[in-house]
C-alpha cells in the first residue's frame, strides 16, 4: 500500500467524490518539488498515489485537491477553488491517510488511519 493514501468525501451529496484531482508535493529549500498525482475514483481514493517500495523521508508535505474541478464537473459553485493540506511525516516511514470532507462552501480533515 502507498504509505500516502487520501479518501475524499462529499458530505453534501453523503458520497465519495469523485474525478477530484490531487497532487502530492515536498517542501524543499527552494519551494514545492511534486512527487505524484492522480484523479479520484468512484470511491473517492486514489489508489498507488506511490508506490508500494517508495518510503519518503521525514519533512513537510503538501496534498493539493483540485475542488473547483470537482464542483464544475457536478454544476456546481465552490467557494473554495482548491484546498491545500499541509502536514509533517517523522521519520518512522508509517502510512499517513489524509482524508478530506468536503462540501461547496466548507471542508475539514484529520489524520485517519
Amino acid at each position: 500500500m502507498s504509505q500516502i493514501t487520501t479518501h475524499v468525501l462529499d458530505t453534501t451529496r453523503g458520497l465519495p467524490a469523485k474525478d477530484l484531482p490531487i497532487t502530492l508535493f515536498m517542501q524543499t529549500k527552494e519551494g514545492w518539488d511534486k512527487l505524484a498525482g492522480g484523479v479520484t475514483n468512484t470511491d473517492g481514493r486514489i489508489g498507488g498515489l506511490l508506490s508500494d517500495d517508495v518510503t519518503l523521508s521525514a519533512g513537510i508535505y503538501r496534498m493539493h485537491f483540485e475542488t473547483s474541478v470537482y464542483f464544475k464537473h457536478n454544476k456546481e459553485t465552490g467557494f473554495y477553488p482548491y484546498v491545500d493540506i499541509v502536514f509533517e511525516l517523522d521519520a518512522s516511514g508509517s502510512h499517513y491517510h489524509i482524508p478530506l470532507l468536503l462540501t461547496a462552501y466548507g471542508y475539514s480533515t484529520y489524520r485517519g488511519s
